[in-house]
């Protein structure tokens, strides 16, 4: 979540103070950033939002007005579905690598977990695989218990907690670790009885963070779902990590980020208690969003619609058309989505096959969909944010709230995308 300017010659001091790490370099300066009167936005500051505006980027490869057909079910009975989902990721200042900066989802397995601390099941989490090479950023995906529920997410670290001596990858790592922890132990984990719902995972996961001695202190964004059988999909938003879902080559739903200022999303804080001495001495207090200052938004999937869940590397870089071009393109050419005559655009009926690529194992690998997609929008991201000559969505905001900057190109970021593609059970 840092800021760069590549090839953009003579940036004010001004800016590069309003943007870069949202936080302040000296501790005077800092103590003022993390002053909740200091980032309060005035109207016009806030990020621009329209999801049916779209930006000046070349038009997805398949026409947009067509007609669309779903999967037809012969009796009464309720379709179910699976989210068969990959993650794709790359650091700020790193080459992508597809064959490792990979993710996908295991086999769903509906066992309960043996465990029921979530220290424990954090500790033997960071004991069995490295730390993704996502830098601040972080995802996680885990079946919730012993149901046939998923859910899944994206959190951004604060890059400007690192100019305190504070490792922001630590929060957004542990916050993701955390929620993947207590949506498997549940319901053993869970904050009050009933169903999970995102947010209340996100206050779990949170509790846990403040708790932990290990993580000294940081902030993150979070973008978290919950996605059930019955294709109801619940989602956690706080700040500007967000989400798209698309249907058939069309925007369904366009998450809205949540801002103090300009560029400057909500987030979740922890801040050390050196800190806070400090701040009281100034008379002043630290920016202290929680998971119940969220958006909560419920969808309705169906039989071959994707979940993009993803970071501001990825948004403030691709625009809602560039995404639903990315996507519209592989599954067109990846035989998911199919011309079924007379210009109706339909669901494969390959589809679960091709979310299941390796028959043996029946485990996704890289072949799969979803790892294709997931690849693909991380590639178009990463390519786009180092490109000096297009103009994404952060460089319109500069341009549109700072003109005298001057600012053309992407904007160079950690970047962490999670896809899901929806699969009726029975098609499976």
């Amino acid at each position: 979540m840092g800021f760069a300017a590549p090839g953009a010659l003579g940036l004010s001091e001004s800016l590069a103070y309003r943007a870069s790490s949202r936080l302040a370099r000296s501790p005077g300066l800092l103590l003022l950033c993390l002053s909740t009167s200091s980032l309060l936005a005035a109207a016009s500051a806030t990020r621009a939002y329209n999801p049916h505006v779209w930006g000046t980027s070349p038009a997805p490869t398949c026409p947009a007005n067509r007609p669309f057909s779903s999967t037809c079910h012969a009796s009464n009975t309720a379709p179910t579905y699976t989210y068969r989902i990959a993650a794709s990721y790359s650091a700020k200042g790193h080459r992508l690598a597809p064959d490792t900066n990979l993710f996908t989802q295991k086999p769903f397995e509906a066992h309960k977990s043996a465990l029921t601390d979530l220290k424990e099941c954090k500790r033997q989490t960071d004991a069995s695989r490295p730390r993704p090479r996502s830098g601040q950023d972080a995802f996680f995906v885990s079946q919730v218990g012993a149901t046939s529920s998923t859910v899944f997410g994206v959190a951004d670290g604060v890059g400007g907690w690192a100019e305190s001596g504070v490792d922001p990858a630590d929060f957004a790592h542990g916050l993701c670790d955390y929620m993947a922890c207590a949506a498997r132990m549940h319901p053993a984990a869970a904050a009050k009885p009933g169903p999970l719902r995102p947010r209340d995972l996100l206050q779990v996961g949170f509790d846990e963070v403040m708790a932990d001695k290990s993580i000294l202190g940081g902030g993150s964004t979070a973008s978290v779902a919950l996605g059930a059988a019955d294709g109801s999909v619940e989602v956690a938003n706080l700040g500007d990590s967000g989400f798209m879902h698309l249907s058939l080559h069309a925007v369904k739903h366009v998450s809205r980020p949540q801002t103090h200022a300009f560029n400057t999303p909500y987030q979740l804080s922890k801040t050390p208690e050196r800190m806070l001495v400090q701040m009281s001495v100034f008379g002043s207090s630290p920016l202290a969003d929680l998971p119940k200052d969220a958006n909560v938004t419920s969808h309705r999937v169906r039989h071959g619609d994707v979940l993009i869940f993803a970071t501001d590397g990825v948004w403030d870089n691709l625009s809602s058309q560039d995404a639903l071009g990315v996507v519209s393109k592989c599954m067109l050419e990846l035989g998911a989505w199919v011309e079924k005559g007379d210009q109706e655009l339909g669901v494969s009926e390959d589809l679960a096959a091709l979310t299941q690529a390796d028959k043996a194992s029946q485990k996704a690998n890289a072949k799969s969909l979803q790892a294709k997609l997931a690849l693909a929008i991380t590639k178009e991201a990463k390519e786009t944010s180092l490109n000096t000559r297009r103009d994404g969505p952060f460089a319109k905001e500069v341009q549109k709230y700072y003109p005298e900057e001057k600012w053309h190109g992407g904007k160079p970021d950690d970047i962490a995308a999670v896809v899901a593609v929806v699969v009726e059970n029975s098609t499976a």
